[in-house]
């Protein structure tokens, strides 16, 4: 493993919107071979997962108003909020897909360092979390290309957990599946549980540390690194013109359909926003904080037109590969969440 250093020129970038798109650049254009790490701090900003709809899970008019970003990431998971208290980390591993989907694989190596810097019960839990007792202190996430992929998290140190509540405004049904009643009694910071060495560390002083024992080094110039030079950054300024940096990607359209529905299973919440004409799917839109390597238009595609019936959704969903493009759950289900169809007022 190798350390790919985002600073430019000399000075951490913190700006969401950039460090987001870096990922993006690393797998599909820069591609350095084998297996690459980076680490990175925004400022305050909260980040949606790729099918998510931003106009149910975040409070924008509070966001709007205390000058906070959205931004749109290129892979699945959901929503979170990032300030200065909190490490962004991915690995970007390059034509060697053997631990793409094992969220333990990358989780390990962070605990390890946790329980070296005195935060013994940090552990993983369920499909992507790091938790400490029952609170969340880092979720994960990947997404894939070929065979290369990006697969981190983030990790709270020191995050404003009130900001965070106020700005993040998950689907209730999701907060009940983890038998939680808020944002704020689900997540922790790590801070707390490290040892008093450790506690008056700031978020760049807390990164080297964990790079020092995630390389077993003694010295940050130990770490072989990759420093992004002014070729990587003119792409990467070219890539976020006209895409990342617009709202159009970042907040999405609203589409205003007749019709929402949403619930969480075991691979994440799964939202339909739609409408009905002569008791047929006219438009479709699928959103959530599922994981794919797929792509869910496919599902939006075959159920357009389609009989609003059970027999008839379900037998739409069998023609298209659900697990690939959505996650592992079964069209007979799909179809019954439809069918709980409510009238938006």
């Amino acid at each position: 493993m190798f350390f790919i250093d985002t600073s430019r020129n000399g000075q951490p970038v913190y700006d969401p919107i950039v460090n987001q798109s870096l990922d993006n650049y690393l797998v599909n254009d820069l591609k350095l071979p084998g297996h690459g790490l980076i680490m990175y701090v925004n400022q305050p900003a909260v980040i949606i997962g790729v099918n998510q709809n931003a106009y149910a899970e975040v409070n924008l008019p509070y966001l709007k108003d205390h000058n906070i970003k959205l931004v749109r990431r290129t892979s699945g998971g959901g929503a979170v909020y990032h300030d200065f208290g909190n490490i962004i980390f991915e690995n970007i591993v390059i034509n060697d897909d053997q631990h793409f989907g094992d969220f333990k694989y990358f989780a390990q190596p962070i605990i390890d360092a946790l329980h070296d810097m005195g935060a013994k019960d940090a552990q993983m839990r369920g499909r992507n979390d790091m938790v400490i007792g029952d609170q969340k202190f880092s979720g994960m996430t990947m997404f894939k290309v070929g065979q290369s992929y990006a697969a981190g998290g983030t990790l709270m140190f020191d995050l404003d957990m009130d900001v965070a509540t106020k700005v993040l405004t998950p689907e209730k049904d999701k907060l009940a599946s983890k038998g939680v009643k808020s944002v704020h009694s689900r997540v922790t910071n790590v801070k707390p549980y490290l040892l008093p060495e450790y506690q008056n560390l700031d978020i760049e002083g807390f990164k080297q540390q964990l790079l020092l024992r995630l390389f077993n080094v003694k010295s940050m110039a130990d770490i072989k690194t990759y420093h992004l030079n002014d070729h990587d950054w003119s792409i990467i300024d070219e890539r976020l013109k006209g895409k990342y940096d617009t709202d159009e990607w970042n907040y999405g359209k609203n589409p205003g359909f007749d019709y929402y529905v949403s619930k969480h299973y075991d691979i994440g919440t799964v939202s339909f926003n739609f409408s009905l004409k002569a008791n047929r799917i006219a438009e479709i839109k699928v959103y959530g904080d599922f994981i794919t390597g797929g792509n869910v238009n496919v599902i939006e595609n075959v159920l357009r037109g389609v009989d609003f019936n059970k027999a008839a959704l379900t037998d739409a969903l069998n023609q298209v590969d659900i697990k690939g493009n959505l996650g592992n759950i079964a069209p007979e289900t799909l179809a019954d969440l439809l069918l709980e169809k409510t009238k938006i007022s």
